[in-house]
């Protein structure tokens, strides 16, 4: 079955209608904190915290949503996560502070968790035999072009229409993914898992006592640290030190949703025939850090790039846009660090799924990837914009392009001799 024969799935489209959701929302608010930057004169430390504010919220329910993952009813869950996300729409409407700001980041981080393990548990689980890496990488496909759809759509409406129509729309398309959720998809899509066994202290040592897991677990603490600086701070950078409109900004983001979107599902079928995700896991995120060590280049960006002016097309706007010299830096370094998610993350993801089964704790897997990961969100963003305060933007980023590679170099060694586990088939299955 091939990516797109999966949206015939009922269930795998109302899944995919999360994502969609979720992805969206997140790439839209992206550049939407880049305009509250502008608009509350923030310094980096400041704007750093808008990342840490959403990851802390994550990282303190995320070991427990996965518990209740394991041994509950997940499409509730899914529901109220989609409930919230709307909730922080109306939220962000009302902003009138750099306060109001985080906080409502940290609504939003409550949400998009209980979107995002919730829903690759219930994909990895429910996915057939031999085709979970197509699942998962088909279903990360989804989120992929809806970040785009963030990317281009939600920067128009915020460049053409401001903040409060921009977010009504994102509200309609989550209302409308969780009349999917509700219709498509089966009651209690796992749960399957006896309460006493799932994700409990026993589980995560158990877990953590596959030297895979502590590979991958290490390995995401530095790469989250780097990779949510560049989410973070890419489309601040381009409006605060460019100037680029919101639409321009969506742009940029655009190239690597483009190159991460087209070649996901692809990679994720590779994994599954060549195996080795480890090896997939590795070249990704080396070529995500020459991608994050590129951006600064968008300070000398007229050396190799001229302006170029573009008539905008009747219906969209009126006049003309100046594309400067770091909009084409820009775009190319994401474009790279898009290659790189898609030839990382299936195999990521497939990795964690392979690891729980052995313990029958998906979801107490997926949160310990998910904790690992916002481990490093949390510290990262508002650290290298402290760094950023104190020297520069090219020392910042290289900082945060050094943390991915040590990070990667540390997975390599701890993953040698690392066998598979002997995976039993769930009822699911």
């Amino acid at each position: 079955m091939g990516s797109l024969s999966l949206l015939r799935d009922r269930e795998f489209l109302a899944l995919s209608g999360t994502a969609f959701a979720r992805a969206q929302a997140y790439s839209t608010i992206a550049i939407a904190l880049a305009l509250y930057a502008e608009q509350f004169g923030t310094t980096s430390t400041v704007e750093g915290l808008f990342g840490t504010a959403f990851a802390l919220a994550q990282l303190v329910i995320v070991l427990p949503l996965g518990r209740k993952i394991d041994t509950g009813n997940a499409k509730r869950y899914l529901l109220a996560g989609l409930v919230l996300n709307v909730l922080v729409f109306v939220g962000f409407v009302f902003v009138g502070s750099v306060e109001h700001v985080i906080l409502v980041r940290v609504v939003q981080g409550l949400g998009a968790s209980l979107l995002w393990i919730t829903g690759s548990t219930v994909v990895g689980e429910i996915s057939p035999d031999g085709e979970r890496g197509q699942w998962l990488g088909t279903y990360n496909q989804v989120g992929a072009f809806s970040s785009l759809a963030g990317d281009l759509v939600g920067g128009a409406l915020l460049a053409l229409y401001g903040f409060t129509l921009t977010y009504a729309v994102l509200a309609a398309v989550t209302v409308g993914a969780a009349l999917l959720v509700l219709l498509a998809l089966r009651e209690n899509p796992g749960g399957r898992t006896d309460p006493e066994e799932a994700t409990g202290v026993e589980t995560i040592r158990n877990l953590l006592g596959r030297r895979a897991i502590r590979a991958l677990v290490t390995f995401r603490l530095g790469l989250s640290f780097g990779k949510m600086c560049v989410i973070l701070f890419l489309p601040i950078y381009a409006r605060t030190a460019f100037g680029m409109n919101p639409f321009l900004v969506g742009g940029i983001l655009a190239g690597g949703k483009v190159t991460k979107g087209l070649t996901q599902g692809y990679v994720g079928t590779l994994t599954d025939r060549l195996g080795g995700k480890h090896r997939f896991v590795a070249a990704g995120a080396l070529l995500y850090a020459v991608g994050t060590a590129l951006i600064p280049l968008a300070e000398v960006g007229d050396r190799f790039f001229p302006a170029v002016t573009l008539t905008l097309p009747p219906g969209i706007a009126t006049g003309t846009v100046t594309l400067v010299p770091a909009f084409f830096v820009l775009f190319g370094a994401y474009g790279v660090c898009g290659v790189a998610d898609s030839i990382r993350l299936p195999a990521s993801m497939a990795l964690f799924v392979e690891e729980g089964e052995e313990f029958d704790a998906v979801a107490g897997s997926m949160s310990l990837r998910s904790i690992a990961w916002k481990v490093g969100q949390v510290t990262g963003p508002v650290t290298v914009g402290a760094v950023w305060d104190a020297t520069d933007v090219t020392t910042a980023f290289v900082t945060a392009a050094a943390f991915i590679a040590v990070a990667t170099g540390v997975f390599v060694l701890l993953y040698r001799g690392v066998t598979a586990p002997d995976v039993v088939p769930t009822p699911g299955d």
